[in-house]
């Protein structure tokens, strides 16, 4: 295999923590075959379908997180998807949270053809732009969206209420937000909560 091949894959992987997707090689004239037997040969590990790493590029806590989203999009997938619900809220490093599975919204009409990986939890909703901003290179749910998400799905209130203050503490959210979120918390709880997107739970 050329070197020049693998140096082209470093270019688009330095900007995901040495992941790349299939779509990202073939936008390069890399075609899956040869994608393929990069694999058998060991310079490349192919992490799900349509998502592959670099080996020695070294993973850090986000790299879990940029896989599910490069998962989603890769192969036609979703442009607009974002992790959601208690992943936000460690990517944001709030509350004590630490999801044994990554959340990721994406659009209710999304067609996810590829083989649905381990440890990830998909829900389905409407992300309007203002529901989505970027942290740390990654489109992650606001803080607001987030903590409402987590106390549609799990009613945990007290979680909430904690997220909040952390937020407010890391100066994610100013003092007025943090009184309209909790307003609507206050809400919910009157309302008796309600679930606002369908989740469909994935596993291999």
């Amino acid at each position: 295999m050329p070197r020049s091949r693998i140096h082209e894959l470093l270019v688009l992987a330095e900007e995901n923590d040495g992941l790349v997707t299939a779509h990202q090689a073939r936008v390069i004239g890399i075609v899956d075959s040869v994608l393929a037997r990069m694999t058998r040969r060991g310079k490349l590990e192919r992490v799900a379908r349509g998502v592959y790493r670099i080996p020695y590029f070294p993973a850090d806590r986000l790299s879990q997180y940029r896989e599910a989203i490069l998962w989603a999009r890769a192969s036609h997938g979703p442009e607009k998807v974002a992790l959601s619900h208690e992943t936000a809220l460690a990517v944001y490093r709030i509350s004590d949270v630490n999801p044994a599975r990554v959340h990721i919204t994406v659009p209710k009409d999304a067609r996810l053809r590829r083989t649905k990986p381990k440890g990830i939890v998909i829900h389905r909703g409407t992300l309007s732009p203002s529901d989505v901003t970027t942290h740390e290179g990654l489109p992650v749910t606001t803080v607001a969206k987030s903590v409402l998400d987590v106390m549609d799905t799990t009613g945990r209130l007290g979680l909430a209420r904690q997220t909040i203050k952390d937020a407010r503490k890391e100066g994610y959210i100013s003092a007025a937000e943090a009184n309209r979120i909790t307003r609507q918390l206050k809400q919910h709880a009157h309302d008796g909560g309600r679930v606002q997107a369908a989740t469909e739970h994935v596993t291999a």
